[in-house]
């Protein structure tokens, strides 16, 4: 604390400056106790430097503990909320994905089916009407798909009855013909 000018202060500070005034003393002597007060505040840090220096590595260590503890809390958080994000557009792609590949399909199919040529249902049924009537030729005797396919068609040559062929018209034939008869 800075003591009070006094009369005896200033009477020794008058001896001492030579005739300076007693609010310069009593400034000369208020410094010299801050110089002093700031001498032995530097001691006492360096006697108590080391366990303050502790100590503050310590709070500073479990200060960092929570702050990692709170950003890795708050980077968990982010990564669902991204992740329900990034799978709310996934399923929104994939709903989109699917319509345009059915719409696709149908313009095919219909392009198709201009040109004549015979969806997947349209085969699938031929092959079942074909299995059907293999198993009818087999019934009848016949050898049917499993063999060469010869014998049921011959099979199938006698149960139907024979075109009658219409002639040829050949010039040339006629002229050949013509001529072995005469």
């Amino acid at each position: 604390m800075v003591k009070k000018v006094s009369k005896g202060s200033s009477a020794r500070s008058s001896n001492t400056t030579a005739g300076a005034s007693p609010l310069a003393g009593a400034i000369k002597d208020s410094a010299q106790q801050i110089w002093l007060a700031g001498l032995g505040a530097f001691a006492k840090a360096q006697e108590e430097g080391g366990k303050a220096f502790e100590t503050l590595v310590k709070e500073g260590l479990s200060m960092q503990r929570k702050t990692q503890a709170v950003a890795e809390e708050r980077l968990s958080e982010a990564t669902s909320r991204v992740s329900s994000m990034a799978n709310d557009l996934q399923s929104k792609a994939a709903g989109q994905w699917d319509k345009l590949e059915s719409l696709f399909e149908e313009r095919v199919a219909k392009a198709l089916g201009k040109l004549g040529v015979p969806s997947a249902r349209d085969v699938d049924a031929l092959i079942e009407r074909i299995d059907a009537l293999n198993a009818q030729v087999m019934k009848m005797g016949g050898m049917g798909v499993a063999g060469t396919g010869k014998p049921a068609r011959k099979a199938a040559a006698k149960k139907t009855p024979a075109a009658k062929k219409a002639p040829a018209k050949r010039p040339a034939a006629k002229k050949a013909a013509a001529k072995k008869s005469a």
